[in-house]
This record gives C-alpha cells, structure tokens and sequence, in this order.
C-alpha cells in the first residue's frame, strides 16, 4: 500500500530499484575515484596494462557522450539524464512496470549508470584540466565523464570506458531481449 491505494506492484521493488542503483552508481564513483587518484590526470601516466596490450588502465576525459559524441554539450547531457531518470521512475512507479523484478534491475543498472556519469558532468569530483583543447584552458574546472577502462582489440584502440558506461550498456541490451523475447501475461506479477 502507498498512500493508502493498492499498488500494482509489490513495495519491495522499491527497494530492488534503490539499490542496484545505489550500488551500481557508488562502484562506479569509487571504481573512477581509485583509477585517478593512482594514475592521475590523463597523460600524466603510461598506462597501466593487467593483460599486456589487451586490456588496462588509462584515465581520459569524455566531455561528449557514447565514443566522445557530441563534445561540449555538457549541460545538454546532464538535462538528458534527468529526463531519462524521471521517465524511468514514471515507467517503473506510475505506470507499474515495477511489478517485473527483471525490468527493476535492468532500469536500476540504468539509473546507477547514469548519475555515475551525472555526477562527474557536474563537476563534482573537483577537477581541473591539465592540458588545453578548443572547448577548454589548463587550470578551468572539468565538467567530464572520468574514464578509466582500457582496451585495445588488435591494434584498435577502444574508446576508454568506466562503469557507469557499462551499467548503461548491460541495462540497455537486457531491456532490448526482454522487450524482444519476454512473453508477459496480463494481469501475473512476478514475485
């Protein structure tokens, strides 16, 4: 019961919700937080490979959104994730899509993705760039996604990635098969 109605779902959704959020968003801040505070800015160290030339640690700046999209639209990403987030919680809470426990976790994996990234965006870590681009000067605040992961497929260098990215990835992909292969029946809840 919420607000004295029955919901269309059970309330531990809620909390399903909350903390694959919570959690996928706080691995993310710390995963980031650890990477930068070992390797530093980008550029101030060589990279760190766990497996030689496959795979490893490099920090890098993305003021721009999937592969470096749209560099300098900061504020434009930063409204973009609040609207997804509140669509999110309307498709879930309002609209009672919260009653799949498999559609809670997949839009909480989402959610944690997104402020991960909407934290770094609004400057919140406190860092300032240390090289100059046509977007900004050494010494100005930076309003950029922390990257860390590192992979190279051949000799192709994948555009460094983070947790959050990943979050978002692994959400989105898992809501695309269950959009294309879950058989719902009207009316049964998942319990």
């Amino acid at each position: 019961m919420v607000f004295g109605k029955k919901t269309p779902f059970p309330i531990s959704r809620f909390g399903l919700f909350l903390l694959t959020a919570v959690v996928g968003a706080g691995v993310d801040l710390w995963s980031k937080s650890v990477a930068f505070r070992q390797m530093g800015m980008p550029g101030e160290k060589p990279p760190y490979w766990v497996i030689p030339d496959v795979f490893g640690v490099q920090t890098s700046l993305n003021e721009g959104a999937l592969f470096g999209l749209g560099q300098g639209f900061t504020l434009w990403f930063c409204v973009i994730s609040l609207m997804a987030f509140l669509f999110i919680g309307g498709w879930l809470f309002v609209w009672g899509n919260a009653r799949y426990k498999s559609w809670t976790f997949l839009l909480g994996l989402i959610c944690g993705g997104i402020f991960g990234n909407l934290y770094d965006r609004l400057g919140w870590p406190g860092l300032f760039w240390n090289y100059s681009t046509p977007l900004h000067e050494v010494g100005e605040p930076v309003y950029a996604v922390r990257d860390w992961i590192l992979v190279m497929i051949g000799t192709y260098h994948w555009p460094n990635f983070n947790i959050a990215d990943s979050l978002l990835v692994v959400g989105a992909v898992g809501i695309m098969f269950l959009s294309l292969w879950q058989k719902e029946e009207d009316g049964k809840e998942e319990s």
